[in-house]
């Protein structure tokens, strides 16, 4: 086992958004964390999936009526709801993704600086582009997705600071998170306006955008996880945002007795973003690519680079 047999008998449990468990994306990457963690303990977890908002709530104090000693909550619009279960049950711990403003002395907050990777893969797409012209398709227009859109402008202007890119947010509500086909119809617009590249941060939303790419013989960035393999060569890369890593230390520090609250924030320095190279798309990625991007790593690492954090401030210096 990989674990000491000797620890403590944690239960743990992972609460979905409404983008759902199998978004291939987000949500996905906690599931497949759980199962990892099944795998190498023999321990069992518990999951809750939220059709929509309103069940957050009821879902949580599902999880723990049947026991769980610590839950997993995927995303912003479950803060209200962890915030308030937390405070009503203090021996349950709570990690929460995609948060970092509650208070409690059970909570465990954790995000990502979602703009390093993200001016990662706007670099990429710049130096990929033929026309010079490339887009953003956001699913629910909230600011932890300007965040998102703004390190992908920056890091396409970076490379070339005459590119064009079409930026669309989906929608206002969560539904927004799960509507493939008007995230399709978004990024055939900006295809049939000269872009040949179009990066998703929409969930669900996002697997229409890199069909119409693969549809359109244009190419796509996905998001979260590696999506290369939805639609080969046509993917140009993957923004990773590596939740499934961080779920996974959350239930093996349970598992282990040392979970601990606080907050944490994964960066590039501390491999929580990335990009993606595999089979899938090492023909669309060149060397000099590679050494280039590689570079603008280092230097965002280093501070020689600074992103604009869109949440600082929501602003975004370029366009």
């Amino acid at each position: 086992l990989l674990f000491s047999l000797n620890v403590y008998a944690a239960k743990v449990a992972v609460i979905y958004d409404s983008g759902g468990k199998f978004d291939k994306s987000f949500n996905e990457l906690a599931y497949n964390a759980a199962e990892k963690f099944k795998a190498d303990t023999g321990n069992d977890y518990m999951d809750f999936e939220a059709a929509n908002n309103a069940q957050i709530e009821q879902g949580l104090r599902k999880l723990v009526d049947r026991g769980a000693s610590v839950i997993v909550a995927m995303g912003f619009a479950m803060a209200d709801a962890v915030s308030a279960v937390a405070a009503e049950n203090p021996d349950v711990n709570f990690t929460i993704v995609d948060v970092n403003w509650l208070q409690g002395d059970n909570l465990q907050q954790i995000v990502f600086k979602e703009h390093e990777g993200s001016f990662l893969v706007g670099a990429l797409a710049a130096m990929k582009s033929g026309t010079a012209k490339v887009g953003f398709v956001g699913g629910m227009d909230i600011p932890l997705i300007r965040r998102f859109a703004c390190g992908y402008v920056q890091g396409v202007k970076h490379i070339n600071s005459g590119a064009t890119v079409y930026q669309k947010m989906t929608g206002t509500t969560p539904a927004a998170w799960n509507d493939p086909t008007r995230g399709g119809e978004l990024a055939k617009s900006m295809y049939d306006n000269g872009a040949d590249i179009v990066y998703a941060a929409a969930g669900g939303t996002g697997l229409g955008v890199l069909q119409a790419a693969a549809d359109n013989k244009k190419l796509s960035i996905g998001v979260d996880s590696n999506q290369n393999h939805i639609q080969p060569g046509s993917v140009l890369t993957s923004m990773l945002k590596r939740v499934d890593v961080a779920s996974y230390e959350v239930f093996k520090t349970a598992h282990e007795g040392t979970w601990k609250p606080g907050f944490k924030v994964l960066g590039l320095a501390e491999d929580g973003v990335g990009w993606s190279l595999d089979q899938h798309n090492v023909n669309l990625v060149d060397k000099d690519m590679i050494v280039k991007v590689e570079m603008i790593r280092k230097d965002i690492m280093s501070g020689k680079i600074k992103v604009h954090d869109y949440m600082s401030d929501n602003s975004c210096p370029v366009q």
